[in-house]
């Protein structure tokens, strides 16, 4: 089954301390929330019974470990709206995620709408994921359905028929089904996110589509040269073929990255996303080459607007446009940089938050109950931050000990009140001495207290929050749970391993670009420029979804003044590796040409011409796909699909159109360098495109990386 959750470290202290309090003291912090509503007041003796009644049924509930309400603990005020119209009742869910949500199927039926002449409306946790499941499944049916005509159409238009633009379609549904296949499996043996098989879906269609459109235009391009059918895909293979089989390891490699990561959300997207690249190339290498050999001739059938006849390639836009920059490579590449620089701004405020109800959309019943508690009611009691003394054996001085802590953690700012075993506390001092029901904070070995904040635990003071409490004096060892500590320890573990995931990234493009060009040089300003593109992209994530700028434009959406902490990383990944993946198909036609002539500014230019069309038509398809995204409800997956659209684009048009060239002209022939020995070992394992054998003759054009190279045209 799929999962809502994974997004904590099961090692940091915060769960910890949650798995013990679950474990010693039978509790923890409520996963559902039931929002009633009397029209008489919630103090009404009839309300009151009948909210009464309704906490005792839902307590007796299979699989409700616990509930309490305003009516059933003395009618505390955090548990009352400010009005008086409406309470409270708290219960919590117990089992694994999978186990509550399919109790939440059948409690939702009974507790929703009209109970005993109480209005209810469900929230919390449990609610949230339940309607993240829901809206994820139809949101999936509801792009799919939007994208595929949006897609084939764009198809038409670059194939100009209806036969080759229905090839691309079919090679991306017999990926997405063998991938949906392989996460249903997977499924079996670890948790993987029900966001996974969105992203995994729009990444297959995304790929298949690319791949597709790489081979079908190599093989229709081998055919005009006067090929036989057969000739045609047999060189197609050892061309593009090879190229679309290490642009899919490049993918995968990026995307194993998130393995690194001790979250069971990031990891499921590294479990679908590399079977969904080397799926989507293993059936664009065997089964579109098998399909063109049975279609010969007829791939050109139906066509729909007249075939238009291929530019010289020292005519073509993007031959002039790479020659155009490369007559003046400094200023433009200074303007592009400059204008990367000024989007990318927005990215050093980046704050990043937990997912809770508010990536909902507005009118689900989980995110107005949310609305309603920060709006309508005075603390926090559905987000308790819970303090463990896990080792307080009971003994004469324990009860002043713990009284003092309670008084100085009631003190901290942003504390409405501290209950424990001894009584509660506010502002530093005891309101309520301890009774019978306090001794639930208790056993012979330890204690915990259950701080209420009086800010949403999720927000920024949320965190300061539980670093105050960590660094008081404890009388014990002290351990705190809740959801702002999970959004600190998260945050921690991510910042631990990332250098680790990023190294792997840039190590594993290193070696796919070395690979197929024999430099160290051009892997290097791969690099550079994707990073530059990315934080880009990033930046322009921050103002649209963190600041708000885009709600309306991508659809409705709550702007927190956050970003759900695992966007950022997730995005890194897919479009990092997404980049690499254009880079290899352009350089691969680059390098093919500079074998030929060993010229490296015209191989630039000829190298652009023959794949700018290509890379552009599929860009524009691939954000067409993920820009499907805005149609979903959940708030981060549109921000992960705007992110990868917004990445794609920037990354095949400022990148490769002037960035690349530019680059590539400033570095000469030094683009090609690489030590001796790496030079050697090149020669043995590396990998060309080109149907001719260029090693010799760029060995024997070697020069010293000063060396200035003419622009194309001119004589070298």
């Amino acid at each position: 089954m799929l999962s809502t959750g994974g997004f904590t470290d099961s090692w940091t202290e915060s769960a910890r301390a949650s798995e013990f309090i679950q474990r010693e003291f039978g509790t923890g912090a409520p996963n559902l929330i039931l929002l009633v509503a009397a029209d008489q007041g919630v103090d009404d003796s009839a309300a009151t019974r009948a909210g009464t009644e309704l906490t005792s049924r839902l307590a007796a509930e299979p699989g409700v470990a616990e509930a309490t309400s305003y009516w059933t603990q003395q009618r505390p005020a955090a548990l009352r709206s400010k009005d008086g119209d409406q309470a409270l009742v708290l219960a919590r869910i117990e089992g694994d995620e999978d186990e509550v949500d399919s109790r939440m199927e059948a409690l939702g039926e009974r507790y929703s709408g009209e109970v005993d002449g109480l209005r209810v409306q469900l929230g919390g946790a449990a609610e949230a994921n339940r309607e993240i499941i829901e809206n994820t499944e139809r949101d999936l049916i509801k792009i799919e359905a939007i994208t595929f005509p949006i897609v084939f159409v764009i198809l038409i238009f670059v194939f100009r028929g209806l036969v080759a633009a229905f090839l691309p379609l079919l090679v991306s549904v017999l990926t997405i089904v063998s991938v949906l296949l392989v996460i249903r499996l997977l499924t079996t043996f670890t948790d993987v996110s029900v966001l996974a098989t969105n992203v995994a879906t729009g990444l297959g269609l995304g790929l298949a589509i690319d791949y597709s459109l790489f081979i079908l235009t190599r093989y229709r391009e081998e055919l005009r040269q006067g090929a036989a059918m057969d000739r045609a895909i047999s060189a197609t293979l050892a061309s593009a073929g090879r190229t679309v089989a290490f642009s899919a390891i490049t993918v995968a490699l990026s995307l194993s990255a998130l393995l690194i990561f001790p979250f069971a959300f990031l990891r499921s997207f590294a479990y679908a996303g590399i079977p969904t690249a080397l799926i989507a190339a293993l059936i664009t290498i065997t089964t579109l080459p098998a399909l063109l050999a049975v279609l010969g001739p007829r791939v050109d059938k139906f066509q729909i607007f007249p075939r238009r006849s291929e530019p010289d390639s020292e005519q073509g836009f993007w031959h002039r446009l790479a020659t155009s920059v490369m007559r003046f490579p400094i200023p433009v590449a200074a303007v592009v940089i400059v204008v990367m620089l000024f989007l990318g701004a927005p990215f050093l405020g980046l704050r990043m938050g937990l997912a809770d109800e508010r990536v909902l959309p507005q009118d689900a019943s989980a995110s107005q109950v949310g609305a309603t508690l920060r709006e309508d009611f005075s603390s926090m009691d559905s987000q308790p931050l819970n303090v463990v003394l896990p080792d307080a054996p009971a003994s004469a001085n324990r009860a002043s000990a713990v009284t003092s802590y309670a008084t100085s953690v009631s003190q901290l700012p942003d504390v409405a009140r501290v209950d424990t075993v001894t009584g509660s506390f506010v502002d530093g001092t005891r309101i309520t001495e301890a009774t019978v029901q306090a001794t639930r904070f208790a056993t012979d070995s330890s204690v915990y207290l259950a701080v209420t904040p009086s800010v949403d635990s999720r927000s920024t003071e949320g965190e300061q929050l539980v670093k105050q409490i960590r660094s008081l004096p404890a009388p014990y060892e002290a351990q705190v749970s809740g959801p702002a500590a999970e959004l600190v320890d998260s945050l921690d573990s991510l910042y631990s391993r990332m250098p680790l995931a990023l190294a792997l990234i840039a190590a594993s493009s290193l070696v796919v670009l070395y690979l197929f060009t024999g430099s160290v040089v051009i892997p290097l300003k791969a690099i550079v420029l994707n990073c530059l593109s990315l934080s880009a992209t990033f930046g322009a994530l921050v103002w649209g979804f963190q600041d708000g700028h885009l709600e309306g434009i991508v659809g409705e959406f709550e702007a927190t003044g956050t970003i759900t902490w695992t966007v950022p990383i997730l995005l890194f990944c897919i479009a990092f590796g997404l980049s690499m993946d254009y880079e290899v198909f352009i350089l691969s036609r680059i390098k093919e040409e500079y074998d030929r002539t060993g010229d490296n500014t015209l191989a630039v230019a000829r190298g652009l011409e023959r794949t700018g069309r290509l890379v552009t038509a599929a860009a524009i398809l691939m954000a067409v796909v993920f820009l499907g995204f805005t149609i979903s409800g959940i708030f981060y997956l549109k921000a992960i699909g705007v992110g990868l659209a917004l990445a794609i684009l920037m990354d095949a048009f400022l990148v490769r159109g002037a960035l690349v060239p530019a680059f590539m002209r400033l570095a000469g022939r030094f683009n090609w360098w690489a030590p001796r020995p790496l030079r050697a070992l090149h020669r043995r394992i590396g990998i060309s495109d080109s149907d001719v054998d260029g090693r010799t003759r760029q060995d024997a054009r070697e020069v010293q990386p000063g060396r200035s190279v003419p622009v194309a045209g001119e004589s070298e």
